[in-house]
């Protein structure tokens, strides 16, 4: 009898490990599914309340504007009205005055933070050739330091008018928008940093910088464009 024990011991710790691995599998496949069902389940609000908080966004970097609509940028490099983006193509914001008068385009722009990425919206006023306001959209930056790039009033006010002028072929900004350390300042293209929060800082600077220089040319030299949809939409 006492021959048996060790193989009776084995055989149990065996049928243990089997059920034990049964149900970390099923409590795998379990979470998995309860996770799909809440992505599936909650991605049409998350959507939904996305889009409200950019539409916000846009009447607060583009002052005045009582209306907008969306462009979408098309393969040919001219922008089209158009409902809903694609998911592919970039889009931007045209904002239109009560009289429908076309006051300017906010844009859509992201890169790496210091925590993760930033995304951010900001207006461009092609008639002033300036940048006329900034939002964030999404940041995950440290609480009480990178955030005061959505607080700091000092560092909002580089965004109320940002040159992004022209070449005088109008094909390139003449002065790309750069980051500089806070108290550095001295063109009107630059963006002062914040002491204390200088990567986030620098980071919306070179992000609007390299958004501006492709989109500000296209932009301007399509003002008519923008112009016409409200002739042909906004009452008087």
């Amino acid at each position: 009898m006492n021959a048996n024990h060790p193989v009776s011991s084995q055989s149990n710790s065996s049928e243990e490990s089997k059920k034990m691995l049964i149900a970390m599998v099923s409590i795998g496949i379990f979470c998995a599914l309860l996770i799909v069902l809440v992505y599936e389940g909650t991605k049409e609000r998350i959507d939904r309340l996305r889009t409200e908080a950019l539409e916000k966004a846009v009447f607060k970097v583009l002052p005045g504007i009582s209306n907008t609509r969306m462009f979408l940028l098309g393969a040919d490099g001219n922008f089209t009205p158009v409902e809903e983006p694609d998911g592919k193509s970039p889009v931007v914001y045209a904002g239109y005055d009560d009289a429908g008068k076309f006051l300017g385009v906010a844009i859509e722009a992201s890169g790496q933070g210091y925590a993760d990425v930033i995304r951010i919206l900001y207006g461009y006023d092609p008639h002033s050739q300036t940048i006329v306001g900034f939002y964030v959209l999404e940041s995950k930056e440290t609480p009480g330091l990178g955030d005061k790039i959505e607080k700091d009033e000092n560092f909002l006010a580089n965004f109320k008018a940002l040159s992004a002028k022209l070449d005088p072929e109008s094909t390139r900004i003449q002065n790309k928008v750069i980051p500089v350390k806070q108290g550095g300042k001295s063109n009107p293209w630059e963006v002062e940093g914040i002491t204390g929060a200088t990567i986030s800082s620098r980071a919306i600077g070179n992000i609007i910088g390299e958004s501006s220089s492709v989109m500000v040319p296209l932009i301007y030299n399509q003002i008519e464009r923008f112009k016409k949809y409200a002739q042909n939409n906004f009452s008087k």
